[in-house]
This record gives C-alpha cells, sequence and structure tokens, in this order.
C-alpha cells in the first residue's frame, strides 16, 4: 500500500488545522497557507510523475480490502485534475496576500481554503460513489462559508442562493447513492462497474443515471441550473471568484466523467444524446448571458457556464477524440478563465469598479495589464496558437468524425460570441479612452508597495504562461489527455488496480 493518493487530502487538512491553532496571528496564516499549497503541488506533482510511470496507484485506507474499505484511487485523469488544483491553490494563495483584507482573513479565510482544497483533492481521489457525495459536502461547507465572508449583502445573497440549489444537488446525489446501493449491493466504483456490466438492470440504472445527471449538474452549472453561478461568482473577493472558477464546477464535470464512462455509458445511445442536448443549451445560453453583462465579473462568470457545455459535448460524443479534447479543454479553461478573474481583480484596484462603461484607457497607463487580459482571453475565445484554439480544434474534429454536426455548429457559433465579448470587454477596458467623469486612473491609485504588485500581477503572468505554453507545446500535453481518455474508455486497468482482479 502506498500513501502517496493520500497525502493531497492529509496536506490540506493538516495546514487547515494548523492555521485554526494560530488564529490570532494572521501573519502565520498567511505563510502557512502559501506553505501548504506549495507542499500540496509538489506532492500533486510527484503523483502524477508517479502515475505516467507506474499506472494506477491505490490506497486502501486501513487495509480493508476493496470493495469493503475506503478506497482512494489516482489515475491520470485524477493526477491530471490533482495536478491543477495544486497548481491553483498556490496561484490564489499568492493574490490573495495582496488581495484579501484583513477583515477576511480574521474570519479564518486561510484556513476555509484550506478545507476547501482539501474536499476538490478528495473528490479527485475517491473510489467510492458515497465518500464522493462526502467530499462534495466537505466543499460545499467551505465555499458557502467563503462566498458569505464579510457577511455584505450582495455576498449573503449569492451565498443563499448558491447553497440552497446545491442542498438539492446534493439530496438528488444521496437518492441517487441509495438507489444504487439497493440495485447492487456496492458503493465502490470499480465494483459498480464490474456489476453493473455484469447483471445490468436497465430501467433501474437508467434512472439512477438521471438522478446522478441533475445532482452533477446543478454542481456543474449547466443548463437549466446554472443561475445560482451568476448570481453568486461576482460577489466574493476575486481571489475567491477565481478559485471557484477553475476548480468547483470542474469537479462537477469530472464527477459526470468519472461516473458516467466507467458505470452508465454502456446503456445506449440516449444518455450521450441527452449530454450533447445539453452541451448545446449550456453553450448556447452562457455566451448569451455573456453578452448581455455590462459587469466584469458578471460577464466572465457567464462564461463559466459557456465552456462547460464545451466539457459536456466531450463527455457526449464519447470517442476517444472527444475525451482527448475534453480533457485538453478542462486545463485549458481551469488556467485561462482563472487568470482572466484575477485581470478583473487588478482592475478593480486601479479604478475601483467593475462597470466596463466606467472604464477605459488601461492599454496606456498599464500596458503589462493589456497583455495579461489578451493571453487568456484570445484563448478562450479559441485563436491560435494558443491552447483554447487546439482544444476547441479537437472537440469540433470529433464532432465532425462522430456526425453531430448541430453540436459542431453550436460550438462554432458560441466560439464567435465569445470572441465578440472578449472584445467587448478589451474595447471597454483597455482600448477607449477613459470616461471625462472622474479621474484617470494613474492619478487614482495610490503608489503600491512592490511586494503588492508581486503578489497581483506574478500569479496572473504564471497563469497567462501556461495557457501559452499550452498551446505552444500541444503535442505532449495532448498525449497526456489521450492517455487519460483511454483509460476512461477502457476502465479496465482501473477495475484490476482496486478490486485486484479484472472485470
Amino acid at each position: 500500500m502506498t500513501i502517496l493518493p493520500v497525502l493531497p487530502v492529509v496536506i490540506p487538512l493538516t495546514v487547515a488545522a494548523v492555521s485554526l491553532l494560530a488564529w490570532r496571528w494572521r501573519a502565520l496564516q498567511r505563510w502557512l497557507g502559501l506553505a501548504g499549497t506549495m507542499a500540496l503541488f509538489g506532492t500533486v506533482l510527484w503523483l502524477f510523475a508517479v502515475v505516467w510511470r507506474d499506472g494506477v496507484q491505490v490506497t486502501q485506507l486501513g487495509n480493508w480490502p476493496a470493495p469493503f474499505g475506503i478506497t482512494f484511487v489516482a489515475d491520470l485523469f485524477s493526477a491530471i485534475m490533482l495536478l491543477l488544483a495544486g497548481l491553483m491553490g498556490v496561484v490564489v494563495v499568492l493574490y490573495s496576500l495582496a488581495s484579501i483584507s484583513p477583515a477576511h482573513e480574521a474570519f479564518g479565510y486561510y484556513p476555509l481554503l484550506q478545507i476547501l482544497l482539501a474536499g476538490v483533492c478528495g473528490a479527485f481521489l475517491t473510489g467510492d460513489i458515497f465518500n464522493l457525495y462526502v467530499w462534495f459536502e466537505v466543499m460545499l461547507i467551505a465555499s458557502f462559508v467563503l462566498l458569505a465572508l464579510g457577511g455584505e449583502r450582495p455576498q449573503l445573497e449569492g451565498a443563499v442562493k448558491y447553497v440552497t440549489l446545491n442542498l438539492i444537488s446534493s439530496t438528488f446525489f444521496l437518492t441517487a447513492v441509495g438507489i444504487l446501493y439497493g440495485i447492487t449491493g456496492t458503493l465502490n466504483l470499480a465494483d459498480l462497474s464490474r456489476v453493473l456490466s455484469s447483471e445490468p438492470q436497465p430501467d433501474l440504472t437508467l434512472t439512477v443515471a438521471m438522478l446522478f445527471l441533475v445532482a452533477f449538474g446543478i454542481k456543474a452549472a449547466v443548463f437549466p441550473l446554472f443561475f445560482w453561478l451568476p448570481a453568486a461568482y461576482h460577489t466574493p473577493p476575486v481571489a475567491v471568484t477565481a478559485l471557484f472558477s477553475g476548480l468547483l464546477t470542474k469537479v462537477g464535470v469530472y464527477a459526470s466523467m468519472r461516473v458516467f464512462t466507467l458505470l452508465f455509458m454502456p446503456q445506449g445511445n440516449s444518455i450521450r444524446l441527452l449530454l450533447l442536448l445539453i452541451a448545446g443549451l449550456t453553450m448556447v445560453t452562457g455566451v448569451l448571458g455573456a453578452v448581455a453583462q455590462n459587469e466584469f465579473r458578471r460577464l466572465l462568470s457567464f462564461h463559466i457556464v459557456s465552456q462547460i457545455g464545451y466539457l459536456l459535448m466531450g463527455l457526449g460524443l464519447f470517442t476517444p477524440p472527444a475525451l482527448t479534447g475534453a480533457i485538453f479543454f478542462m486545463a485549458h479553461v481551469i488556467v485561462a478563465k482563472a487568470a482572466l478573474f484575477l485581470v478583473s481583480g487588478i482592475t478593480y484596484r486601479l479604478t475601483g469598479t467593475y462597470e466596463l462603461k466606467k472604464l477605459g484607457g488601461l492599454s496606456h497607463t498599464y500596458p503589462g495589464l493589456a497583455l495579461l487580459f489578451l493571453l487568456p482571453a484570445f484563448s478562450l475565445a479559441g485563436i491560435p496558437p494558443l491552447s483554447g484554439f487546439w482544444a476547441k480544434l479537437i472537440l469540433i474534429r470529433a464532432g465532425l468524425g462522430a456526425e453531430h454536426y448541430v453540436i459542431v455548429a453550436t460550438a462554432l457559433a458560441v466560439s464567435i460570441l465569445t470572441l465578440f465579448s472578449m472584445t467587448k470587454i478589451w474595447t471597454e477596458v483597455f482600448w477607449k479612452e477613459y470616461p471625462e467623469q472622474g479621474p484617470s486612473p494613474a492619478s487614482s491609485v495610490p503608489l503600491w508597495s512592490v511586494p503588492v504588485r508581486l503578489a497581483l500581477f506574478f500569479p496572473t503572468a504564471v497563469l497567462a504562461a501556461c495557457s501559452v505554453m499550452m498551446g505552444l507545446a500541444v503535442e505532449p500535453c495532448l498525449a497526456v489527455a489521450q492517455r487519460a481518455a483511454e483509460q476512461l474508455l477502457h476502465p479496465a486497468a482501473y477495475v484490476q488496480a482496486v478490486l485486484g482482479r479484472l472485470p
């Protein structure tokens, strides 16, 4: 037994506990948070290397054999997601050092951040469907408090909508888990895959699949269950929003991809067609909502919804190229979307507003910030040679290969509208002259210390650089995504690693 798959959960939980003991020393909490996320990133990097070299890694807690004990499993897909979670943790904590107020720190911001990371990592690693529910609840509790931290009216309104819809999701999730246990007598994902493939019960299985689709759909903010996201994500501090945009909805998509590839896709084409329909509607409604916005963070929040549609498109097509594209797109959108939110936070720090009509002229006064916006914005819109171009190209080619022309046309149209909305931000915030009423950006901003500038701009630059590097080094990135997709399509290695025998 190796303890390596457990460490990404143990590290943030330990750091959270130590930070709570250091409640009175906020400076110590900051450095504990940074050290903890760096340790987490180093650990998941190590885990990724081990999984790439040696295959699926499994830990049976207490040495109870599967399917009777608690199982932690790291295959290549979960290792990729852990790597992205570790990167986001480091970036967000660095940004938080210069952007989170002492009042938020006093309410336990850094311990809550660590608990959220533990929940995310636990969801990526668990090999048990009930423990997936448990880690979802850990994320829900931590994210709810982070949303409401500060107690401002918009935050509380957004947090109430967020927690209400997610509690409904939890109800569907737990109901599905109960029915699934009644059908199969097991909750271990690998064992569930074996039992459902050998003793199918189509009607009951389809019912459970629909319950999971609703539960994960709310978590992932898909059509028509997405309205809580743009109502909530623009209210907390930008560092929190960036972490949420990068990880929380993606955990819902990850759970969908994990559960449906292991358990439900052999049930037939009906689930796939439904996923494609939801994917198209999610793309369209998300991007139309973004086009209609005139507030920086609300516009970006609607784009979170829109980009989820591309991920569901890859799952719905359910071919090797489509799943490869979905995994690559997942990495791309986590990096690009978080970078854009961090840019919005710097813009607010410079001007004191998120309203696009009240902004302007930042390309002249802060050309570096303009570049940090352009790179992830063009990537999100799919401009070559950035990562978004390759991600969308792979998905579109997969759609054409599967002869699903409607979803391909939808994806192309949404990409054009995404470019339009990114151009809208560029024109309003960076290109046009600053509005005559009020002071100019340069004169309204106090001189910052070098550490503050570094803490704001360096994490943003890291994410923008990652987007560029993924586009320029697309072949090795696609090789990793392709291998992860093959493991999802052919889960025999996953099942054998967990159960010790072939399905």
